[in-house]
């Protein structure tokens, strides 16, 4: 599986604590996209593994400030680079960086003490390129090849196989006719690696997500030219039963009674477009945010959320009822009337992005000061403390729908406590690669054995403890930003070979700008290469 330890150093160590082992620079591994030049993601990542002298690996920290990486670029007087160490406690750390400019070549040095680690330093032969250079790989194999992305992904396979056939004349005529006076959509057409985009209904504020993943991929790779529909809102439009031709709506929620077609929600998307950015609740963020280790978390079921769905009321009366056993509340009302004397008081509302908010800032170890612009930019940032949640203080996680899927499944897999998920009609993307049982603790639908799950769980701890683990592996191998940005492309690229027609940029789109407001701006060697033809 990709991102894995590598398998054959992983067979060669005995999975040990290794309490009280001497850490070793030169057996400690090191792997991961980030070492790769041609792998551009908003925020870039590596591993690095610790190992003793021994060649056991540890399997707890070895604390935060075991490793320090620094990362520069040997021609250019300042590096314009974020880099944090995350320690994931469990004896790896995680380390990501984003650049603010693109280089010709960059030196990454990982070291323990005054040792270089593994076969530190690693130097990233370029260009390498920042999120907002614009310089297409022009072919899309290529790029997927770079990528290290899967050959075929089956949820893609399974929506897909709904419609044989695309013919972007016949859908830019009839799914507005069908959708547009009721629903939230964008008709976009990608043409040319060009984005335009139509929208219809009142509430398209949502299309900023759709737009931002469409204008990061055309800066990455050549998109195959290709017209779709997204629908903005929360439920999967084209049922299974429709009495009406089937349409293709690309959705952020599928549900067993629709035939959508589904992409990562607009949330993780989101969070991986802006990693080291304006969010502080990510894939990455979150694996150094688990809380306390498993043998100390609170063993009471947590929950907080709004009064989205029925089942919602029912867990926090049952938390009432079993205040020890369940830790459940409000933060809002909306869709139904609050009473306090059956659902309790409204608590403090607390975020995803609060839970895992970082409260201490990594600190800086050196500061650069650039002139021309009068900022000060971060060339290096060493671990720093990063809180963990209130949320993750607790050994079981209750996930329960909200209007669709609850879109916080993959964060509190990634954690270390183990979920409890509603068996629900709605998935994510990744859902249906999921195994109860193995990532997760199913209950029914209706909470009537959810009393009985939890009991389980408290009564099978080493297992409960396994599938906690195994769900973690599964979001760390599946839900990272390269695994979305490869999941769209793929979706898109088999989608447009569907089409039996040329997509059309239509009557009353408009082009859909890059951003401007890049502070240093790159030279695309693909595009010089091009012009000197």
């Amino acid at each position: 599986m990709r991102g894995l330890w590598p398998l054959c150093f992983a067979l060669g160590a005995v999975a040990a604590a290794a309490a009280g082992g001497r850490l070793s620079a030169e057996r400690s591994a090191v792997w991961g996209p980030g070492l790769r030049a041609e792998a551009t993601l908003p925020a870039r990542y590596f591993y690095v593994q610790a190992v003793d002298a021994e060649g056991q690996r540890f399997t707890s920290s070895p604390g935060e400030n075991a490793f320090q990486v620094k990362i520069t670029a040997p021609e250019e007087q300042f590096t314009r680079v974020g880099v944090q160490v995350l320690d994931r406690k469990d004896g790896s750390f995680l380390v990501r960086y984003r650049m603010y400019a693109s280089y010709n070549s960059l030196k990454i040095e990982i070291k323990t003490g005054d040792k270089h680690v593994a076969k530190s330093p690693y130097i990233l032969k370029g260009p390498i390129y920042h999120e907002n250079c614009d310089c297409p790989q022009e072919e899309g194999s290529a790029w997927l090849e770079e990528m290290n992305c899967p050959e075929s992904i089956p949820q893609i396979q399974r929506d897909l196989a709904n419609f044989p056939i695309v013919d972007p004349d016949k859908i830019a005529k009839e799914i507005p006719q069908r959708f547009g006076q009721r629903q939230s959509l964008c008709h976009y057409t990608i043409k040319d690696n060009e984005v335009y985009i139509k929208t219809y209904g009142e509430h398209v504020g949502f299309r900023i997500f759709m737009d931002a993943i469409l204008l990061s991929l055309t800066r990455k790779v050549k998109m195959p030219d290709v017209e779709f529909f997204v629908n903005l809102g929360d439920w999967p439009l084209e049922k299974k039963k429709s009495p009406q031709n089937l349409h293709p709506i690309f959705s952020w929620c599928g549900s067993s009674e629709s035939k959508d077609i589904v992409m990562p929600t607009y949330d993780l998307t989101d969070s991986v477009l802006e990693t080291m950015g304006r969010v502080s609740l990510d894939m990455m963020s979150v694996q150094a945010n688990t809380g306390p280790s498993w043998e100390d978390k609170n063993t009471t079921a947590f929950w907080r959320g709004r009064d989205s769905r029925k089942e919602r009321l029912e867990l926090v009366k049952l938390s009432r009822k079993y205040p020890e056993l369940i830790d459940a509340a409000f933060t809002n009302f909306f869709f139904f009337k609050h009473d306090e004397s059956l659902y309790g008081p409204i608590v403090k509302h607390i975020s995803f992005f609060d839970f895992f908010k970082i409260f201490s800032t990594p600190p800086v170890t050196s500061m650069t000061r650039y002139p021309s612009s009068g900022i000060n930019c971060c060339v290096a940032l060493t671990q720093g403390t990063i809180m963990f949640d209130l949320h993750l203080k607790y050994k079981y996680q209750i996930n329960i729908d909200g209007t669709v899927a609850a879109y916080r499944l993959p964060y509190l897999l990634a954690g270390n406590s183990v979920v409890l998920k509603q068996d629900s009609i709605y998935y994510e993307h990744f859902y249906n690669e999921l195994q109860p049982w193995k990532h997760y603790i199913p209950f029914k639908s209706d909470l009537s054995d959810l009393l009985e799950k939890l009991q389980w769980a408290k009564d099978h701890d080493e297992e409960a403890k396994n599938i906690a683990k195994s769900g973690q592996e599964f979001a760390r191998n599946n839900l990272m930003g390269d695994h979305i940005f490869c999941y769209y492309f793929k979706l898109f690229q088999e989608y447009a070979s569907l089409q039996v027609s040329e997509p059309k940029i239509r009557d009353g789109m408009e082009k859909v700008q890059q951003p401007e407001d890049d502070l240093f701006p790159c030279t695309c060697h693909r595009k010089k290469a091009k012009d000197e033809l």
